[in-house]
């Protein structure tokens, strides 16, 4: 075949090349994203009551966790629901502590705390882990907070499921290597696993995405 109509040939197929470079990113590219559906998607429209529960040792060190830990989920949960149009009424996290510290028995019984605050469910928070500092190496940071979920139905009939299981929770920050202790980073540790801690928990009752 002559040079000249292989040059031809190598024109012609420039384009078909060219179209094809700028397709095959698309096919291959996509949205890249997966939708997660709630695991519980009852609360919208209703009033919710937010118990934490955790040892006393933790309260010990931390005295004003589970109230910190219910303000921060509840807000996310609050502020995630209005953003998909889906209202939901948040008991006050500051009335609910007065109240489990007038009412110790209620700090274990979802039903005293649903039925004291008029609310038709309460997402009960379990920790069984919690710290801010490594323990083997108390001058790094790094935030653990390990619980189970569960939603308890406050207005359901006797003869009906009244306790819905969740998947736990398990939140490090940061999730790599630990931040060396100061009198700056300690606080901005431990708000940010709040903060992590708090979207994980709320985001079991909203469909969300995540990138691929």
């Amino acid at each position: 075949m002559s040079p000249r109509r292989l040059r031809w040939i190598a024109l012609g197929l420039f384009p078909l090349l060219a179209s094809c470079n700028l397709l095959t990113p698309l096919a291959f590219i996509g949205e890249h994203k997966k939708k997660i559906s709630a695991e519980f998607d009852k609360l919208a429209g209703k009033r919710v009551a937010i118990l934490v529960w955790t040892d006393p040792s933790t309260l010990f060190d931390y005295p004003y966790v589970r109230f910190e830990l219910g303000t921060y989920i509840g807000d996310k949960l609050f502020q995630e629901m209005a953003s998909r149009k889906l209202d939901v009424d948040v008991a006050d996290p500051r009335d609910v502590e007065d109240f489990l510290q007038r009412n110790v028995e209620a700090q274990v019984d979802p039903q005293a705390v649903g039925t004291a605050f008029n609310a038709d469910y309460v997402v009960h928070v379990e920790l069984y882990g919690f710290q801010i500092r490594d323990p083997d190496q108390p001058q790094f940071l790094q935030g653990v907070i390990d619980a189970s979920v569960s939603v308890y139905d406050v207005s359901a009939d006797p003869d009906q499921l009244r306790h819905y299981e969740l998947m736990p929770v398990e939140c490090r920050y940061p999730e790599g290597t630990p931040i060396l202790m100061s009198p700056t980073n300690s606080p901005l540790v431990r708000e940010a696993t709040y903060r992590a801690f708090a979207e994980h928990v709320a985001r079991k009752f909203y469909d969300y995405t995540v990138e691929l």
